[in-house]
């Protein structure tokens, strides 16, 4: 009878044996680490998207101030564009590639180009802001 006592005290797990063993550690489950990674997975596609959507419309090819200013430009594929680039009183129209700019023509007469912010839209937006700052006055 002492054996048999014996060899099931030996088969019961020892945490089972203490009566004042702490809760286990709570375990990771795999929804939880399905849940980190698929909010992982949004904030990297977001951040590719805004480059993507940067790159597309061409933030980077704002106009400068200075001697050299970025005038406009088209994409003519998906890794070339044509920018027209002035230089002082001399425009050029530039084809970019990736590792190579070529100059394409030498304008001998400037093209006129809108000025930045000169749109109809900009217009109707800035009139309607100047409305609702004196409506917001007013009242």
């Amino acid at each position: 009878m002492r054996a048999a006592a014996a060899l099931a005290m030996a088969a019961l797990p020892v945490t089972a044996l203490a009566a004042d063993a702490a809760p286990p550690a709570p375990v990771l489950g795999a929804g939880t680490l399905l849940q980190v990674a698929a909010a992982l997975g949004l904030v990297l596609a977001l951040v590719a998207g805004a480059a993507w959507a940067l790159r597309r419309v061409g933030g980077a090819t704002a106009g400068g101030t200075g001697a050299v200013r970025v005038l406009g430009g088209v994409a003519l594929g998906t890794r070339e564009r044509a920018v027209l680039v002035q230089v002082g009183e001399t425009q050029l129209l530039l084809g970019v590639a990736p590792g190579r700019v070529q100059t394409l023509h030498v304008l001998e007469r400037p093209v006129a180009v809108a000025a930045p912010g000169g749109g109809a839209f900009a217009g109707r937006l800035a009139a309607a802001l100047r409305r609702g700052a004196a409506a917001r006055e007013e009242g």
